[in-house]
């Protein structure tokens, strides 16, 4: 698959990030760094998102400075057994990508930063996330704050200015290169579960695990780098978890699969949902599958330029209220009531990161991507019915990017 990108590209967005960060200090932005899986074994590497933005580049422990008019990248030095199990580092394609033509190793690029920061009073950077995220229960990369390390061993006066805001900014107003890559996984994505989701197809999986690794060769053969993030096989009451990512429980003739997935293409996410019957529906499962789709239809036509998350997100949930009502879950419409089966945010934005960077209290803007995924979730009866398509706001409102798969129950 041809790139979507060029060196213009990341140039830009560096020159971009100087406009918005109006001050002359140094702006320095680490790599992720790889994590251990066990032994001396590592996870697939992933880069982080905003250091791909400016750079283009998929090397661990890199860094980018950008110093007064001068680009350059640390690019990590490699022992000759470490360069025989995971390959030579190709400066010449790294220079070609991401248009910065000098790069140093670690102990020539470190020394000349070094030398830079001991000079300064401010330095900009993205900050160093926390050893243990409590709210999401994980531990995140810590490549940030080794750097951060580094730079106040070097200067421990020096004052670190946030570049988060600025990095925000300008990666949610997505270029059309980027919504082209989107685009891109947006169809292989579309492909992969509609010729793996037919009835007729739908019907011979006995397990969640026998789909998921379906929908995977589908996705790979296309040209996909993967799945975007871990993919959500679940049928019956597993759809009533909203990240059920297990896929290995025996599917039903009975129930309904909820499939929540997303193809990566250069970096960039999909991010699709879609709810269908293996066999006959019942009235109920029809029933809260066309009140979901009734949901999602509403919170589409509210998405425009000007429009306020919060705003939006509470007209979503009182419209939620009145299909529960219908539906006979619940009598009266609170927030207590509504969340006991709608208990998630209706959209998030959408890019290189699936829950993609953004500022939710800005009014939308045309150049925004964000998902709209409205879901109800019935334990009691088993039933979990999401469907998720991904929209760009355009001058006159959106456009539904994956508009071509269809949202029915069943796919013929």
């Amino acid at each position: 698959m041809e790139s979507f990108f060029t060196s213009h590209f990341f140039s830009a967005n560096r020159a971009n990030l100087r406009k918005l960060f109006t001050g002359t200090a140094p702006i320095v932005i680490s790599a992720n760094g790889m994590l251990q899986r066990g032994g001396d074994s590592t996870y697939a590497f992933c880069q982080d998102a905003s250091f791909w933005y400016f750079t283009g580049i998929d090397i661990a422990d890199a860094v980018l400075v950008m110093d007064k008019n001068q680009d350059y990248l640390i690019i990590p030095e490699l022992t000759a057994v470490m360069e025989f199990f995971d390959g030579v580092i190709d400066t010449k394609a790294i220079a070609e990508r991401s248009g910065i033509e000098d790069i140093y190793t670690a102990s020539e690029g470190f020394k000349k930063l070094e030398s830079r920061i001991k000079k300064v009073k401010h330095l900009a950077t993205l900050p160093a996330l926390p050893t243990y995220e409590e709210h999401y229960h994980f531990y995140p990369n810590p490549a940030r704050a080794r750097l951060v390390n580094r730079l106040k061993a070097y200067n421990n006066s020096v004052e670190l200015l946030d570049l988060g805001p600025h990095v925000s900014r300008l990666r949610v107003m997505k270029q059309p290169e980027e919504i082209e890559a989107i685009k891109a996984a947006i169809a292989i994505t579309s492909s992969a579960i509609r010729s793996s989701m037919t009835g007729s197809k739908l019907i011979k999986y006995n397990y969640e695990y026998e789909l998921e690794a379906e929908l995977s060769k589908q996705i790979r053969r296309a040209g996909s780098e993967g799945h975007a993030f871990d993919p959500i096989v679940a049928g019956g009451l597993n759809a009533c978890t909203l990240h059920s990512i297990a896929n290995n429980s025996r599917l039903s003739q009975k129930e309904m699969v909820l499939v929540d997935m997303g193809a990566s293409v250069e970096h960039y996410a999909a991010d699709i949902t879609r709810t269908y019957t293996r066999g006959l529906p019942t009235k109920r499962q029809q029933a809260v599958h066309a009140a979901t789709l009734d949901v999602q239809t509403y919170a589409m036509n509210l998405l425009k330029p000007g429009v306020l998350m919060k705003e939006y997100e509470y007209a979503v949930e009182l419209y939620m209220g009145e299909k529960l009502r219908e539906l006979g879950l619940i009598k009266t419409i609170s927030y207590e009531n509504v969340r006991k089966y709608f208990p998630s945010a209706t959209s998030h934005f959408l890019g290189i990161n699936v829950h993609d960077v953004g500022d939710y209290s800005r009014p939308l803007e045309p150049g925004m991507v964000l998902t709209v995924e409205p879901g109800i979730y019935i334990r009691e009866e088993a039933i979990g019915v999401r469907i998720e398509d991904d929209i760009l706001i355009t001058d006159t409102g959106n456009r539904n990017l994956s508009s071509r798969l269809p949202r029915s129950i069943s796919l013929n």
